[in-house]
């Protein structure tokens, strides 16, 4: 993006209503930085994976969070690309109802799932899915004041992002890491996975006690 590639001229148009005069028309135009939604749609699925085998979560739970994940991004992107007002937030709307589903399934179910397993795996789980959904709440946030409602600039954007995407990858990455060589080694067992997810004997175990040792 530094280049001048994956980036965009959108042109968006805002139409006033006058009683007495015709309505008028402005045209404003915005640079959309459409790689970092190809970035997004290709790393959050992993860091959401990420979480879900920590948790333990079933297939069929971390489906439907990668999906609602992609979904997020997508209706993100067209909404970056909408030239209407109420298009653009129409599709806004959208991407936050799919991170909604993405806070169910890691807050409610993947919580309960980690918690299962044992207090370390579950604190830890606690932790690293907290710091990550309080990061990617302010995503959404940032676009609002950004491409949405246009309250700052394309510069003050591109800085923002930038801060947001070195915690939410780099320093998420290194924490879950370091977290897992500084523990006991663990196996994934992928009996039953689809349906009930990572069995207690063969899953991701973070920081458990050596039992019967």
């Amino acid at each position: 993006m530094a280049t001048g590639d994956g980036v965009s001229m959108v042109n968006i148009i805002l139409k006033e209503s006058h009683k007495h005069v015709p309505d008028t028309i402005q045209v404003v135009k915005r640079s959309v930085y459409w790689a970092r939604y190809v970035d997004w749609s290709l790393t959050t699925p992993l860091l959401l994976m990420d979480l879900s085998f920590l948790a333990g979560l079933s297939g069929a739970n971390i489906l439907v969070t990668v999906v609602a994940d992609l979904i997020m991004i997508l209706t993100g992107l067209f909404a970056a690309f909408g030239n209407q007002e109420s298009v653009k937030w129409g599709y806004y709307a959208m991407g936050c109802a799919a991170y909604l589903v993405i806070i169910y399934q890691l807050a409610v179910h993947g919580r309960a799932m980690a918690m299962a397993k044992d207090s370390k795996t579950g604190n830890f789980f606690q932790a690293i899915a907290g710091f990550t959904l309080v990061l990617w709440t302010v995503y959404p946030i940032i676009w609002g004041i950004a491409d949405g409602s246009r309250n700052i600039g394309v510069d003050a954007e591109i800085i923002c992002y930038a801060v947001l995407d070195v915690l939410a990858k780099p320093v998420f990455g290194f924490w879950l890491l370091f977290t897992h060589d500084s523990m006991p080694s663990s196996q994934v067992s992928l009996d039953g996975f689809w349906s009930h997810g990572l069995g207690k004997e063969g899953s991701i175990r973070v920081g458990d006690d050596d039992e019967g040792a």
